[in-house]
């Protein structure tokens, strides 16, 4: 599916403009100011704002507050549209947690590679996270609100990692948040189901402790949750593209060597 984009502009004719320069790579929803956008936050699925600042009923930097210091938006990414191309206007915007700033008039193409690169620098951020063994939820927060949120959900998900059957009723219980929000929430962030995740970090949390070396794997794979050695290592191999018994030999490795 492609990534979902809103726009937003009280000027109907420049909202009809970019919906067709972008609608060919991206789904386009339109809205007409702040207060609309947020509404439509709320129902739909989105990866990516953009938004003029001057509007009526809410203008962009409110928007941009708005979506920064909430929990559930606060991950999607929102490029600023104005007409003020004053130093203090691009300070205020940026502060307010603003993703990037463009001064219009703009040339369709930049915005077309700020969006492209918004979205790209993500995808890269969550494989890194996926695919390294020690790379910490926390690298995929893009706002303090995030950072809050994946540092709460990480801690969690690490007290309960010996329990085979966690899952997302217990997370969302246990954060205060309907299982739908959380689903969402974290499927934004990180691209993978709440379950996905826990397994994710169940390897995360064996790849620490195969690397400190006080364990054997058959030991790191209970502490982890895992119902046997073979079960977790062809998990780790799936997750890492490497075994176990490889990556232990790795770390002593690099540990000799420095």
């Amino acid at each position: 599916m492609n990534p979902v984009i809103l726009l937003i502009d009280d000027n109907e004719d420049i909202l009809d403009f970019l919906f067709d320069d972008l609608s060919e790579k991206y789904t386009v929803l339109k809205a007409f100011n702040g207060k609309t956008a947020l509404h439509m936050l709320a129902e739909e699925t989105i990866q990516l704002v953009v938004s003029d600042v001057m509007m009526p009923v809410m203008d962009g930097f409110e928007l941009c507050r708005n979506i920064k210091s909430n929990v559930e938006f606060s991950h999607i990414p929102v490029i600023l549209l104005t007409a003020k191309n004053t130093l203090q206007s691009k300070i205020e915007g940026l502060e307010l947690g603003a993703d990037a700033y463009i001064e219009k008039p703009f040339s369709p193409e930049h915005l077309q590679v700020q969006i492209a690169n918004l979205l790209s620098n993500r995808n890269k951020i969550r494989e890194h996270f996926a695919s390294s063994p020690l790379a910490h939820i926390k690298t995929m927060a893009h706002s303090k609100a995030d950072e809050q949120f994946l540092g709460e959900l990480h801690n969690i998900i690490y007290q309960n990692l010996e329990k085979a059957n966690l899952h997302v009723e217990q997370l969302a219980d246990i954060m205060n948040m309907s299982r739908a929000t959380l689903y969402r929430k974290i499927k934004a962030i990180t691209d993978l189901t709440p379950n996905e995740l826990i397994s994710v970090a169940r390897l995360k949390k064996a790849a620490e402790l195969l690397a400190e070396g006080h364990y054997r794997i058959n030991e790191v794979a209970s502490l982890t949750g895992f119902s046997s050695q073979t079960h977790f290592g062809r998990n780790f191999i799936k997750q890492f593209g490497i075994a176990p018994s490889e990556y232990v030999a790795l770390r002593r490795g690099e540990k000799n060597r420095n």
